[in-house]
């Protein structure tokens, strides 16, 4: 009996001071909540190419940038990653694009124009292409990751070509493996 109160008196007092307990939740390492965010958002179900969301983790706040094409889609993605165990805090400066008509049609038009060619038919076939088209006012940005040079270029003549574009389309597309500049 008098070792049971004994355990009993260190469990309080471990509580009482603070002492972590075999139920106290670790600290997640910057690391682990980048893998967490990336995940939470890759499987958020409403991420399409029209969208573009970047973050980056410091000290377990989690800062959001980039652009999204609907206004839930910024208020659901700050929901899914501040709920992720670990994060200390969200900064949330997702961009909401305008919501048009036109801009849907030019979106879609530059869609089928990038997608619709040979060069891209591995890309197509992925349930997330990895070439974002962003369209604001008009006015067309590419990003994402390609594989070559000769993709980026592709792409960024292919969505000229869609026609409609109040500007010239801004290709930010980045290459995996650049050509060798000799």
């Amino acid at each position: 009996m008098k070792q049971k109160c004994l355990v009993l008196v260190s469990l309080a007092a471990g509580l009482l001071l603070g002492a972590p307990t075999a139920g106290a939740a670790a600290t997640v390492s910057d690391a682990d909540l980048i893998a967490k965010v990336r995940h939470e958002l890759a499987m958020y179900p409403w991420y399409t190419i029209f969208d573009d969301v970047n973050f980056r983790v410091l000290n377990g706040q989690v800062e959001l940038n980039g652009s999204v094409s609907q206004p839930f889609k910024k208020t659901d993605m700050e929901r899914l990653v501040r709920g992720i165990p670990g994060v200390a805090g969200v900064t949330d400066d997702l961009q909401v694009l305008p919501i048009s008509n036109f801009d849907n049609r030019l979106r879609l038009e530059v869609a089928r124009a990038i997608y619709g060619d040979p060069t891209f038919m591995q890309y197509r076939m992925m349930p997330a292409p990895p070439i974002h088209i962003i369209v604001a006012d008009g006015h067309i940005t590419l990003t994402g990751v390609v594989a070559t040079d000769v993709q980026k270029n592709v792409a960024g003549m292919r969505a000229a070509s869609a026609g409609l574009s109040l500007g010239p389309v801004v290709n930010n597309l980045q290459v995996e493996h650049p050509a060798k500049k000799s």
